[in-house]
């Protein structure tokens, strides 16, 4: 890890250090924005997203606010989408499907009709994914349950398109990079504990138990589930550790890999049990929130969780988007809080960038922003290859609506010196905060290059 990384968001902690603010008001050349033909001008163009930004996902949902309102801001000082102004409209659902189903009601009755929208969670990617297809509004989303993105037949691409690969789709990579690592995972055995719901059970599928099995990894056939309240799993745990799992799998974030965290640490299983999960596993809150569930070596439990990370990340510093990310981050008065620097922060940034190439692409094959509507930004994006910031790439075509390349990554913290990763609590970098409790630095450390993801839809290419 590089060391100046580290001391900025250190100096986060403290909110001791503030850079200036560029005074630039040009985007830097390695953003490659298709060139406008068309003049927008005076016109505005609104981000209208909606979910739980109170409940369960706030620890994702939150950053992802300030990530929008920090990329519009940057965005607009330079040109905005062709010279029209961007802005926020936004309601909270607090994981509520009515409230869900309330807003979208609101948003898809304006005149004019929204012709795109942002959504968060899965579960609301199924209720609206035939509404929206009737309303003829596209959505983005970062969140992968096949029924959402692919119908129930998983073979009917809808009008919402993912940032992040399908959740069965990662499970299945982990699995792969398991079985490619037989020395260090002997005879695994994965137990899949998560939240019930479309996202927490988006993985669980008997296409990806099947492809699972053919990597040499045995993924038992009953799952273990618990509401995202809850604080003592132990006896969900041990059911599977009783059936011989060797490493428990969670489709959760926040809160949840914290849980079976503790219960891990409590039935005093850190030797014998590996903790993996989806991407959101690795987020930043994960390891703020893991601060006080301290295992056997000092450091926060979650040290060692594998997952996925299908986007770059904060301590890639040699990557253009991360780069400029940073610097606003740091630039703020004052600066941007740690549990900010996350990967919604991220998202929020990224899907701002996307706004802005979706609708020069729409604009100049319509010629003007009163000729887009719905089903003419549906064409750009099902034909829609990009990068947005260079922290993911997306390819839409030929009826694909999720991204389809991924990473392994390990969750670790930083060393006292900052010079490398902690070993134990007495040389990780560690402050003291104002609860009383004791703040230590998460990092991710990719463990594989990006490559493609199997295809585990129902009837998909690479299904056993």
């Amino acid at each position: 890890m590089r060391k100046y990384l580290v001391l900025l968001i250190l100096a986060a902690l403290t909110g001791l250090l503030v850079l200036p603010v560029s005074a630039q008001e040009a985007l830097p050349d390695w953003i490659e924005h298709s060139a406008c033909e068309v003049d927008l001008t005076g016109s505005t163009i609104p981000i209208i997203h909606f979910g739980d930004i109170s409940g369960s996902f706030a620890f994702i949902t939150q950053p992802l606010l300030v990530g929008f309102a920090d990329a519009i801001d940057y965005f607009n000082a330079r040109g905005g989408i062709c010279g029209a102004t961007m802005i926020q409209d936004n309601r909270d659902t607090g994981g509520d499907l009515s409230q869900t189903q309330a807003a979208y009601d609101d948003y898809s009755s304006r005149e004019p009709k929204p012709s795109m929208m942002v959504l968060y969670a899965s579960a609301d990617a199924e209720l609206l994914r035939e509404q929206l297809i009737e309303d003829g509004i596209p959505a983005l989303i970062s969140a992968g349950s096949v029924e959402g993105l692919y119908g129930e037949d998983g073979q009917s691409p809808g009008w919402i398109y993912a940032a992040n690969p399908l959740y069965v789709d990662q499970f299945g990579n982990f699995c792969e990079y398991i079985g490619a690592n037989a020395e260090q995972f002997p005879a695994p055995v994965v137990g899949y504990i998560s939240w019930p719901g479309a996202f927490g059970e988006a993985a669980f599928t008997p296409e990806a138990i099947a492809y699972c099995a053919a990597q040499g990894v045995t993924v038992l056939p009953e799952n273990e589930s618990f509401l995202p309240i809850s604080t003592d799993i132990t006896t969900q745990v041990q059911n599977l550790v009783d059936q011989g799992a060797t490493i428990l799998y969670t489709n959760t974030l926040a809160s949840g890999p914290v849980a079976v965290a503790r219960a891990v640490v409590d039935l005093g299983l850190e030797d014998t049990v590996q903790i993996a999960g989806v991407n959101w596993t690795l987020d930043t809150s994960v390891g703020l929130l893991s601060r006080t569930v301290i295992g056997a070596d000092g450091l926060p439990a979650v040290d060692g969780l594998i997952g996925s990370m299908p986007f770059r990340w904060w301590t890639e510093r040699d990557q253009p988007g991360i780069q400029l990310i940073t610097e606003v981050a740091d630039s703020k008065e004052p600066p941007l809080e740690p549990q900010n620097r996350n990967i919604a922060y991220l998202l929020g940034w990224s899907i701002v960038d996307l706004y802005v190439e979706i609708y020069t692409q729409t604009a100049n094959r319509v010629g003007g922003l009163d000729a887009i509507d719905g089903a003419a930004v549906n064409e750009t994006l099902s034909n829609f290859s990009y990068s947005p910031l260079g922290l993911y790439d997306l390819n839409f075509a030929d009826g694909v609506r999720d991204a389809v390349t991924n990473r392994i990554a390990i969750m670790r913290f930083a060393n006292a010196d900052m010079s490398g990763v902690a070993t134990s609590g007495s040389d990780a970098l560690t402050l003291p905060l104002a609860d009383g409790t004791t703040a230590f630095l998460p990092i991710v450390v990719p463990v594989t290059e990006f490559e493609e993801t199997p295809d585990l839809r129902p009837g998909g290419a690479d299904v056993p």
